[in-house]
């Protein structure tokens, strides 16, 4: 199956956690103007409700994901801190 490059990068958050190299959880994407699901693969396990980056496509509706914190979420807090 082809890769699907527009989930690259994209941010999701995980339904069903993954198990890291044991085997994938889900993750629900924003992509495309909404949201899609599709099975996530990890280093490391990841728990339900972890937010996440999209890494890789692994065709198939299949993506390689990591733990996500958006750096701009540290700036806002810091400016209502202020």
């Amino acid at each position: 199956m082809p890769q699907d490059d527009a989930v690259i990068g994209c941010t999701g958050l995980i339904l069903i956690g993954t198990r890291g190299s044991v085997g994938p959880g889900e993750v629900l994407v924003r992509v495309r103007g909404g949201s899609e699901t599709f099975l996530a693969w990890s280093e490391d396990p990841l728990p339900e409700g972890a937010t996440v980056l999209v890494i890789e496509s692994r065709g198939c509706r299949e993506v390689g994901v990591i733990e996500w914190v958006d750096p701009l979420d540290a700036l806002g807090n810091s400016a209502e801190a202020g």
